[in-house]
């Protein structure tokens, strides 16, 4: 969708724009610059950079953090602006196994590790869905997992002496959404354990995807998301953040997009 067409919502969900979604606004620090014929909107006080990147018609977007700033700004990325897909890319801290600072997971699925209306529901269960897992939309993951192994992420760490020397993974699976910053390790392994009792086994834990994916759910629109490794969601975790951000996080998002766009594409 042409910005200047931005109150006409497209009919196929593959012609109207892709949205691009992060918490912050310098996770997806660079792509605004990149975009062709970008304009700005202001909406529920949020900004929002629509045009195109690589021919592909996209909106910029950071929802804020939190559960309800990100399902805030879904909604209106689907109901005022027309998206057709979301994409979420950000940072997350690692609790799954293998799972190192640096690396990079792939959701299949996201779980709100905060709800419980229990004993009404099952722990982690959404009240009056009859399901605690959100999923990813199958395609358009895979397009995003396919764009992570192709973008040379490995080649950046020179710029963050603390990552390891060893190439960067790109991992697959279940993603934690909750509005608390857990940066203890006691904290994390009590959120594991009791996770881990409902059959619920996540590689990161951060504070907006699985709100993003339930409002896309409703909406049948399909949504995927990546999130960069900044921390194993301990007592380091509020270490140098901006500055991974910056260096590292950022820089893997302009290339997992730029591996992404000619994906869909096709």
């Amino acid at each position: 969708m042409h910005p200047d067409m931005e109150n006409e919502r497209p009919v196929g969900r593959f012609f109207a724009p892709l949205a691009i979604l992060s918490a912050l606004p310098d996770e997806q620090r660079g792509l605004v610059d990149q975009l062709t014929h970008p304009r700005q909107q202001m909406r529920a006080g949020r900004s929002f950079w629509c045009g195109e990147l690589a021919g592909v018609p996209v909106v910029l977007a950071t929802s804020g953090i939190g559960k309800v700033a990100a399902s805030i700004t879904t909604l209106v990325l689907i109901e005022a602006l027309g998206v057709g897909r979301v994409v979420f890319t950000g940072v997350a801290g690692g609790v799954g196994p293998g799972v190192a600072v640096g690396d990079v997971v792939v959701g299949t699925a996201f779980v709100q590790h905060d709800m419980d209306c229990s004993p009404l529901f099952p722990r982690y269960e959404i009240p009056l869905s009859g399901r605690s897992l959100l999923p990813a939309d199958a395609a358009l993951s895979a397009s995003l997992l396919q764009a992570c192994h192709a973008s040379e992420l490995s080649g950046h760490r020179d710029s963050a002496p603390e990552l390891s020397t060893s190439a960067v993974q790109v991992h697959s699976g279940l993603i934690a959404s909750g509005d608390r910053f857990v940066s203890k390790s006691g904290e994390a392994a009590a959120l594991l354990a009791a996770l881990a009792q409902a059959g619920h086994y996540p590689l990161a834990v951060e504070m907006e995807c699985a709100a993003v994916a339930q409002v896309c759910g409703d909406y049948q629109i399909p949504f995927a998301a990546v999130r960069t490794i900044s921390d194993r969601a301990d007592a380091q975790a509020h270490g140098d953040f901006q500055a991974f951000v910056t260096q590292v996080a950022s820089v893997y998002t302009q290339r997992i997009i730029g591996q992404l766009l000619p994906l869909l594409q096709k």
